[in-house]
């Protein structure tokens, strides 16, 4: 799309007030040695918003001198994930034999298809030093003809991604196309995901031609259709309608959707599949080690009992 400002719905009107379907405050959850997340994705009201299945914050939060937080070895099947920070880093360790440290504003895409595992830890220099950490991290449900295919990783630099300034607007195209502009990220199904900085009193639009979106507010104060909205809030709305989005006070966002899936997902711990025995076949192999080894890697997470 281009960038053009579009009208904002006017307060009031049947069709513009309808088109914001949903409005999630995240889940506050503590992983322990303070690794502190708000989970946005799955909602009792909504299991996914194009392929966006899951939607994690991670933090904001200060790491002191020689902490940091370990996600031990674990498995994946049927999803992406993308790691996108906008503070801190993480060593991301697979199974594909993929050593790789994510910084702010670089896409990280791990593919896990039929089967991954991997580890997510403080590198060893920001361990020494402590650092600030904010970060989200979504899962993409796969089609359910490509559920089974190869695990992979994919990582570009946050030079590498294209990034959008107009007056008062900064949006960098973390995944598929906007304002112009496409990612260099190879995708499997049609989604899209926009970190999004608006300067107070500027407008930002949202693509209407997109079957599924949504706006996560991160932080600052925004306003649709003239009702405001302070971050963190996932903003979920119907198709059709031309949003724009004022800033009330600086605030940063990512834009997300794309096309619905063909069905609904199972999802039990780290697996999300069309096929509720594909997943109970994912516990057994799992439980009996048949997921490849992570390197360099001696724990693991063990399978949830239950």
């Amino acid at each position: 799309m281009s960038w053009l400002a579009s009208q904002d719905p006017v307060a009031g009107d049947p069709r513009s007030c309808d088109a914001l379907e949903l409005v999630v405050v995240p889940r506050a959850r503590d992983l322990g040695d303070g690794f502190l997340v708000r989970r946005a994705l799955p909602h009792g009201k909504r299991q996914m918003v194009g392929p966006f299945i899951f939607f994690d914050q991670m933090g904001p939060m200060q790491f002191v001198p020689g902490a940091g937080f370990d996600v031990r070895p674990h498995p994946h099947i049927g999803l992406a994930t993308v790691t996108y920070l906008f503070d801190g880093s993480v060593m991301h360790r697979d199974s594909v034999g993929n050593i790789q440290e994510i910084r702010p504003g670089a896409m990280n895409l791990m593919t896990a298809g039929r089967g991954i595992a991997h580890s997510e830890r403080t590198p060893d220099v920001a361990r020494a030093n402590g650092q600030r950490m904010l970060g989200l991290q979504s899962w993409i449900a796969l089609p359910a003809g490509r559920e089974e295919i190869d695990p992979s990783f994919q990582h570009f630099d946050a030079a590498v991604l294209p990034v959008v300034e107009e007056p008062g607007l900064r949006a960098r195209v973390v995944g598929g196309s906007a304002f112009g502009v496409t990612s260099p990220v190879s995708m499997v199904s049609d989604w899209f995901y926009i970190e999004v900085a608006l300067a107070a009193g500027h407008v930002a639009p949202l693509d209407p031609d997109h079957e599924e979106r949504a706006i996560y507010v991160l932080d600052g104060t925004v306003e649709i259709a003239g009702e405001r909205f302070e971050g963190p809030r996932l903003l979920v709305f119907r198709p059709g309608d031309a949003i724009a989005v004022r800033a009330v006070d600086d605030a940063r966002m990512m834009f997300l959707g794309g096309t619905a899936l063909e069905g609904p997902r199972h999802i039990w711990w780290n697996f999300v599949s069309s096929s509720r025995e594909r997943i109970e076949q994912a516990k057994e192999d799992w439980k009996r080690g048949r997921f490849d080894p992570v390197p360099d890697e001696t724990e693991f997470i063990p399978l949830p009992e239950g």
